[in-house]
């Protein structure tokens, strides 16, 4: 194993969520096609895919965490974007602290601060 290389969210609407997923993660993709948008966040591939047929629940099987500087803050800013509260801010051990939200969507979108992740090349 190589380590991580892309997450996918499912979306029943891929055009707004590509606008929503530029607002909140301030940037634009660099690969914007009906059938696939990808995003390069700090190396890593976030994928935006059309449902087939969308769901009104979403399995919480699985949880992404992308990485920030300041949790509380961007929880706050991904809840004015229209996200709604999963996991509100909450330290997990020594100085790493997570959140969780919803997208639109329903897709599940972590955020962490860990000061102690180095990505290995």
């Amino acid at each position: 194993m190589l380590g991580l290389r892309t997450a996918i969210f499912k979306v029943s609407d891929i055009v707004k969520a590509t606008e929503w997923y530029s607002r909140a993660f301030e940037t634009t993709p660099y690969f914007n096609e009906p059938f696939y948008v990808g995003f390069n966040i700090g190396g890593y591939e976030l994928g935006l895919q059309p449902e087939e047929k969308p769901v009104k629940v979403k399995a919480e099987s699985v949880l992404v965490y992308w990485g920030v500087l300041a949790v509380e803050q961007e929880y706050e800013r991904l809840l004015a974007l229209g996200a709604t509260e999963h996991e509100k801010p909450q330290n997990v051990g020594g100085d790493i602290i997570v959140a969780t939200v919803k997208d639109p969507w329903g897709n599940i979108l972590g955020i962490i601060y860990n000061p102690g992740f180095k990505v290995e090349e």
